[in-house]
């Protein structure tokens, strides 16, 4: 069987008073026609991004809500993931080849997870690139499958996607971020657009006093009362944290105290960010006021809350975006937020509601520098990203968009 990930048990009820009451109404009504489906979730990894947490959330609330819901991860060696990020990477449209070395890996992993994948669902999502090949080795039986793409493939590389989109038809349905994120000749007839949503209630955005956030901060070398600048991300080019590091040497000729800190979390199912790693730390190397942060040196969720919330302005300087769920994370926490002008970023940041969107090294930096210098401005724009998140992008929307969809393929 594939791994199970055990999740433990979450109350729908706590959003009460916390997400707009109408919406938390029409989830419950939604839940109750699907009461006693059996839905799967499976993805790559239990820890790392934006999925894995997304899952930890909305997999408890669903059983909560009277469903029965698995969370399961597949198997992979370091060559299989080695594959699927070069897949990742060639459907966000990177100059990317695959051998036939790199299709028979990724082949023979997917058919050992078909085989592995047992029990009775009524539906069955796979995440991304990395399971989306299991439902062509097997029979669907009795579920509807759904494949749920989570990154931007607008415009994906034309190589790559003749061989990936093979492997599509089949599917009941496939989900999006964004309307524009659908692919040219998708074999899946009926596609949702269902924006991913964070949860309010979890050790990464749940409220904690300032004064403990400030003591976990010092103690990993924070100083308190010197202006900060964060960039929480995968270690990924597609995110560019150069360019951030870059815009952070303009911006300290006006602010020469600023910090700089870049908080990832290394996964799995990411090879390359060790790569992208190594670059960081070496063009950090002789400046003590850049911190790079990971998982693996104990900087996890709660390290990450601290930042969002404490930072002057938090950086997303994506080059390419499926949504990037750390800006929705900031903005909950009142945090105005500086973004390249990427995916889901937008949508998140539409109207200029959270911060500013940019498209370059030196906007980044002239945005930041005027947030640190109009700190009115700043509370201003994180007020009023957080009201457009608590309506739009907080994990209740999220689970009534998918329980209307799964309503909807019965």
């Amino acid at each position: 069987m594939l791994q199970l990930v055990d999740v433990g048990p979450r109350s729908f009820n706590s959003y009460r008073g916390i997400a707009p009451e109408e919406l938390l109404d029409e989830v419950e009504a939604a839940a109750r026609e699907l009461r006693g489906a059996r839905v799967a979730h499976i993805n790559a990894t239990p820890y790392g991004g934006g999925v894995s947490e997304l899952l930890r959330s909305t997999v408890p609330l669903l059983n909560d809500l009277g469903l029965t819901a698995h969370w399961r991860t597949i198997f992979g060696d370091n060559r299989f993931f080695q594959v699927t990020k070069k897949i990742h990477n060639g459907l966000q449209g990177g100059p990317v080849s695959l051998t036939e070395t790199d299709r028979e890996a990724y082949m023979g992993v997917s058919r050992r997870n078909a085989e592995l994948f047992g029990g009775e669902y009524d539906f069955v999502f796979l995440h991304d690139p990395q399971p989306a090949a299991m439902l062509s080795m097997r029979s669907a039986g009795r579920a509807r499958w759904i494949w749920r793409c989570h990154i931007d493939t607008s415009a994906p590389n034309a190589g790559v996607w003749e061989f990936f989109r093979a492997y599509l038809r089949g599917f009941n349905a496939a989900i999006f971020s964004m309307q524009e994120f659908v692919p040219p000749d998708l074999p899946v007839t009926n596609v949702a657009v269902i924006p991913p949503a964070i949860d309010p209630l979890s050790p990464k955005n749940m409220p904690l006093p300032e004064e403990s956030l400030w003591q976990i901060l010092e103690w990993i070398g924070i100083e308190p009362h010197r202006p900060l600048v964060t960039q929480v991300s995968r270690f990924d080019p597609w995110k560019d944290p150069m360019g951030v590091i870059a815009a952070y040497r303009i911006i300290r000729k006006r602010f020469p105290d600023l910090q700089l800190a870049l908080v990832g979390s290394m996964a799995l199912d990411d090879p390359e960010g060790w790569t992208m790693y190594r670059e960081m730390t070496e063009a950090a190397r002789d400046d003590p006021d850049v911190h790079i942060f990971t998982n693996f040196i104990g900087v996890g969720n709660v390290e990450v809350n601290a930042f969002q919330r404490l930072s002057n302005v938090v950086i997303q300087k994506s080059i390419r975006e499926g949504f990037g769920l750390v800006v929705s994370e900031a903005l909950w926490k009142g945090t105005p937020v500086v973004a390249g002008r990427a995916g889901g970023i937008m949508l998140q940041m539409a109207d200029g509601a959270g911060g500013v969107l940019v498209d370059s090294v030196e906007q980044c930096a002239a945005a930041v520098q005027a947030l640190l210098e109009n700190r009115e401005r700043a509370r201003h724009l994180g007020r009023a990203g957080k009201e457009r998140v608590r309506h739009h992008f907080l994990a209740p929307r999220l689970l009534r968009d998918e329980l209307h969809l799964m309503r909807k393929l019965l």
